[in-house]
């Protein structure tokens, strides 16, 4: 199966890739939505899932493109970032940011990203390393602040993530005159002018309307383009389609531009594919041996029914509000109905989909970023990358699966990955109700290899109690 799947990921790229533009392999060794894609299928599972969070401390693996290059070199290690040669505007925005040295991915990845001429970078990062400060002080690096015109795309598989992006931007270039402008739905408008802003940051079916129908977004002066969570962008159905064909765009108009993937996780038949998505490469990963999930503890409620699990979640209300929490559901009608009865029983709950209006989605997760709102009920259109500091529970209310049906541990990983942030302390609960839904939660255990500890539902002092001891821990 994992042949198959290589091999249509191939052929998208092989049949919509230009012949003019194809590009020397590298030398290594070794949905419809366009805006918010909810995913309900959800992103199908690698062989092997890769655990999601990073000591600070622990190694990563760098695969140079060039087999002559010295890994020992000073150019690819920075340990502090006066070694990076940045503007003084931008370190002192760096610094701002309350950066005072660079994490260890940051160490390895940004002399790489950043050395002249500019090589292409796929870089796994687990959520909480910061992976989205590295290939945004890149964007910053490249554009000339004196060209009124678009330099950098950044593409992410959320309208929440790309904004989260932006926001990143805007406060590391705070002192430069950068520029920068939100590609989503609804952000633009019929007879608008061209872009003169120098970063653009949105979801890539909305950046292809701005390209091929709109006419106003210019690709020709582009020198970077980076794709979020690439391993998601590139192995989703029509988002995937749309991502190619926006790279495909760019390397057609632009010169030579930078391609930069970063992901938390990444299988190996979507790794293969990025490869020839970003040729000639650097590389740059997580040593296998030194990944781990101990900041986060994983627990599984036995439950007898699907009601029995509502009645249960309500019973963890006022645990969920300790700090803040997302419950993670497979359907927007389950996330409404939910946040309804919740809602009508006096819990001030809210619900994010992506079927939800724009200006709504936005000012929920303005909410819930400010901590107005304590628990949020929502699909999977914020598993992946959201950054909210505060978040120390997550709830599986169902658990993740593929467009198979079978269990996926990967899009498992990104969503427990919302807790646990920069080696905090995080709590996930799984919730099961019947020998189909416990066999699936068993198949992600063992392909994660970390225990899932069983809590005793018909007490609930007890498991109160439990519960609350871990958040404490």
């Amino acid at each position: 199966m994992a042949s198959d799947a290589v091999a249509s990921l191939a052929s998208r790229l092989s049949a919509m890739e230009p012949k003019s533009e194809e590009q020397p392999e590298a030398s290594t060794s070794a949905q419809p939505e366009q805006d918010a894609p909810e995913q309900p299928a959800e992103e199908a599972a690698g062989p092997q899932a890769s655990n999601l969070l990073e000591n600070l401390s622990h190694e990563v693996q760098v695969t140079l493109a060039d087999q002559q290059a010295d890994p020992n070199s000073p150019l690819y290690s920075a340990k502090s970032f006066e070694d990076l040669n940045l503007h003084p505007n931008l370190l002192k925005g760096v610094y701002k940011m309350g950066f005072q040295k660079p994490s260890k991915i940051q160490e390895k990845a940004l002399p790489l990203l950043l050395q002249n001429p500019a090589r292409n970078m796929i870089g796994q990062s687990q959520s909480g390393t910061g992976k989205t400060a590295a290939f945004a002080l890149t964007m910053l690096s490249r554009v000339d602040m004196d060209l009124k015109a678009p330099q950098a795309i950044c593409i992410a598989p959320s309208r929440e993530l790309a904004i989260q992006i932006l926001n990143v931007v805007q406060c590391m270039g705070q002192y430069t005159p950068v520029e920068c402008f939100f590609a989503g739905k609804d952000s633009y408008q019929k007879g608008m002018p061209k872009l003169t802003q120098q970063i653009i940051i949105g979801t890539p079916g909305t950046m292809i309307d701005m390209v091929t129908k709109a006419r106003v977004l210019d690709l020709k002066e582009v020198k970077v383009f980076v794709l979020d969570e690439a391993d998601n962008m590139l192995d989703s159905g029509s988002m995937g389609d749309q991502s190619i064909s926006l790279k495909n765009l760019i390397t057609k108009m632009a010169k030579q531009p930078q391609i930069v993937l970063f992901s938390a996780t990444f299988a190996d038949v979507v790794r293969t594919f990025a490869v020839r998505f970003a040729p000639g490469a650097n590389e740059i990963r997580l040593k296998q041996e030194e990944l781990s999930l101990d900041a986060i503890k994983q627990f599984f409620m036995d439950c007898d029914n699907e009601q029995h699990k509502y009645e249960v979640l309500v019973e963890l209300y006022n645990l969920l509000t300790i700090g803040q929490s997302i419950i993670f559901v497979k359907r927007r009608d389950t996330a409404d109905e939910i946040a309804r009865r919740m809602t009508n029983e006096g819990h001030k709950v809210t619900s994010l989909h992506g079927k939800l209006e724009t200006a709504e989605r936005d000012q929920i997760m303005e909410s819930f970023r400010d901590g107005k709102t304590k628990v949020l009920i929502t699909t999977n259109v914020i598993a992946r990358g959201i950054d909210i500091s505060q978040v120390n529970m997550v709830v599986n209310y169902d658990l993740p699966l593929d467009g198979q049906g079978r269990p996926d541990p990967e899009t498992y990983l990104h969503r427990i990955g919302r807790t646990g942030r920069f080696g905090r302390q995080g709590v996930s609960i799984n919730f099961v109700h019947d020998r189909r839904s416990f066999e699936h939660m068993e198949a992600i255990r063992l392909a994660l290899g970390k225990p899932i500890v069983r809590v005793d539902t018909s007490d609930f002092e007890q498991m109160e109690a439990t519960l609350k001891a871990a958040l404490k821990a």
